[in-house]
C-alpha cells in the first residue's frame, strides 16, 4: 500500500500555521519513513470567513521564521508544493483562485507565485507541484502551469472537480488524493493519498484525534511511504 500524507494551507496565518508540523513530527516517531507533501499559498488572503479575515495578503517573504521552518524541514520526509497565490478571489471567495482564469491571467498569477517564493529565498525548496485551491483548476490554468514548468498536478477526482477540469487532466501528470478525514474515511487501497489541512477552523485539520486515527489505520498495513509522484 503506497501512502502519501499531504497538508494544505500551510501559511504564516496564526490559525493556519506551521503548528500542524508538530503532529507530523509525532507521526514520524511511529513511522520514521513517512512522507509529507505540504502545499503553501504564498500570499494567503482571506476576505470572507469571519474570524479568519486578514486586512492584506500574508506574503511568506515577510515572515522569516516561517520561511526558516520550511527551509529546515528534512527532505527525506517533506516536500513543498504551490497552492496558489492568494488561494481565493478577494472579496468574492476564500477559495477557487484558479477556477475561472484564462491562459494569460493564469500566467500572470504563476509569475507572482514564483516572484514571492524567490523573494522568500525558497525557490530551491519548492517543487513544481501544484494543488489548486479548493481543487478547482481551469483548463487554461493547466496549460499555463505546464508551460511554466509544473511537472505534477495534485488533484482529486470527485465529480464536481472533473467537471471543472473539462478533460484537461488527461493531458498532464496528475495524482488523485481522495481520503480526507472526516469527510472521506480512511480505507485500504493500492495507492492512498490522505489530505489534511493546517487550518484550525477546518474539520479536516490534522489534530490529535486525526493523528491517532491515522496511526491506528496504518499500523501493520505494510505501507510504503511515498512523495506525491509515487502515487502516479
Amino acid at each position: 500500500m503506497k501512502v502519501n500524507i499531504s497538508i494544505d494551507d500551510v501559511t504564516p496565518h496564526p490559525f493556519s500555521s506551521t503548528n500542524v508540523l508538530e503532529k507530523c513530527e509525532e507521526l514520524l516517531e511511529t513511522f520514521p519513513e513517512m512522507k509529507f507533501s505540504l502545499f503553501v499559498p504564498v500570499a494567503y488572503w482571506r476576505t470572507m470567513k469571519s474570524g479568519t479575515v486578514t486586512n492584506k495578503p500574508i506574503l511568506i517573504s515577510e515572515y522569516p521564521e516561517f520561511c526558516e521552518t520550511l527551509m529546515d524541514l528534512p527532505e527525506e520526509n517533506y516536500e513543498i508544493g504551490y497552492h496558489g497565490y492568494y488561494h481565493g478571489i478577494p472579496n468574492r471567495s476564500d477559495n477557487d483562485e484558479f477556477q475561472y482564469l484564462d491562459y494569460d491571467t493564469a500566467m500572470s498569477k504563476i509569475d507572482l507565485m514564483f516572484e514571492e517564493v524567490e523573494k522568500a529565498g525558497l525557490s530551491k525548496k519548492f517543487k513544481k507541484i501544484f494543488r489548486p485551491p479548493a481543487w478547482r483548476l481551469s483548463p487554461d490554468s493547466f496549460k499555463a502551469l505546464s508551460d511554466r514548468g509544473f511537472e505534477l498536478f495534485a488533484l482529486t477526482d470527485l465529480p464536481y472537480t472533473r467537471e471543472v477540469y473539462a478533460g484537461e487532466e488527461n493531458n498532464h501528470k496528475c495524482t488523485f488524493s481522495n481520503q480526507f478525514p472526516p469527510f472521506k474515511e480512511l480505507k485500504v487501497e493500492e495507492k492512498v493519498g490522505v489530505v489534511y489541512h493546517a487550518c484550525e477552523w477546518d474539520k479536516n485539520y490534522l489534530n490529535v484525534e486525526k493523528k491517532d486515527e491515522l496511526i491506528e489505520f496504518l499500523l501493520d498495513k505494510g505501507c510504503e511511504f511515498v512523495f506525491l509522484e509515487g502515487l502516479l
